[in-house]
């Protein structure tokens, strides 16, 4: 006899909202861009679960198109990173604090 188990809302929640931002065609990349050889270290850590669905809409909003193609947790910018790709192939990293909110660029030289 197998148990069931009860997933708890959050995740149910997260659940859901990933299960959106992928049938949008947002998040479907992830996991290979992330993988991906993309000269970055191995201790590059992707944001996952329900701060990778929070960050994702956060970054999306904030550049108003494009999927988001990579994402960093404890970036050396902000606490994370949302790299979000637009259709013509053009890249912008979305920096946010831990409330998913953005964070200014920085002045006078920042890499973007």
């Amino acid at each position: 006899m197998q148990k069931k188990m009860k997933m708890k809302t959050t995740h149910k929640a997260a659940v859901a909202g990933l299960a959106t931002l992928a049938g949008l065609g947002v998040v479907g990349g992830l996991p290979a861009a992330n993988a991906a050889d993309t000269g970055h270290s191995e201790s590059d850590t992707a944001i996952t679960g329900a701060a990778l669905v929070q960050a994702s809409a956060a970054a999306l909003a904030e550049t108003g198109q494009g999927r988001v193609t990579e994402t960093e947790v404890g970036d050396e910018e902000s606490y994370y990173e949302v790299e979000v790709t637009f259709a013509d192939g053009t890249e912008v990293d979305v920096q946010l604090d831990r409330a998913f909110q953005v964070v200014p660029a920085l002045k006078g030289g920042a890499e973007g």
